[in-house]
């Protein structure tokens, strides 16, 4: 039977992103009303389906987005993708702008207070998550970046979960040793990476995790 570490044995955790500390704000009206400003109107779900086909492209070469040039060139080839399976007959480049604005992302209910918490019991946090260089600005805008002292993407550490690399990085920033730390993730690649680094591992939600960590709720 599983047995979660008590906060007692850890001195850091580390936190997925996307479906585990943020989720996606849909994008698709911002969109479909950036499309409209250009003098190009579409059904709402034509743009759904272009924003679908962007995300198929987009999450196998996270990696690609390691820096400034390097993500300026994903976002135009996202953005390209986007606009050809929009039939927009629109310049990438000219829409670039538009399109990364209006990719928002929310905190998951409960994960704010849980972070929170987290922090207050005296737990290092990172947050490792395969992206590209935009992560520590994504979590920035959605209004949590300032709960974690090392934000690593998998386009920095050069390596996708379930490569262990991510957490190696992280853990370095962190100064604490793997088995003196927790990962809290929505997927296997989260579960696999972390046990090949020698993390222990909890699924997700968030917002439960300082319950089964032993932290109880200030009076």
């Amino acid at each position: 039977m599983h047995s979660p570490k008590a906060a007692s044995d850890l001195d850091a955790v580390t936190v997925d992103a996307n479906g585990t500390a943020v989720d996606l704000d849909d994008p698709t009206d911002r969109l479909q009303a950036a499309l409209a400003e250009r003098g190009v109107e579409r059904d709402r779900n034509v743009v759904a389906a272009a924003f679908k086909a962007e995300v198929a492209y987009y999450m196998p070469r996270t990696l690609e987005g390691a820096d400034e040039a390097g993500l300026a060139d994903l976002l135009r080839r996202c953005t390209g993708v986007f606009l050809e399976h929009a039939e927009a007959g629109l310049e990438p480049e000219s829409f670039a702008q538009a399109f990364a604005d209006s990719i928002r992302f929310r905190p998951i209910p409960g994960a704010v207070e849980a972070l929170k918490r987290l922090q207050g019991a005296g737990l290092a946090l990172a947050c490792v998550s395969n992206w590209d260089a935009s992560l520590e600005a994504q979590l920035d805008r959605a209004g949590i970046g300032s709960y974690f002292t090392a934000v690593v993407s998998s386009a920095e550490a050069g390596a996708a979960k379930p490569d262990p690399g991510v957490f190696t990085v992280a853990l370095e920033r962190l100064g604490v040793e793997p088995g003196r730390a927790l990962h809290i993730g929505d997927t296997e690649a989260d579960s696999e990476g972390a046990a090949a680094a020698g993390l222990a591992f909890e699924p997700v939600p968030l917002a439960t995790l300082p319950e089964r960590l032993g932290l109880s709720r200030r009076p």
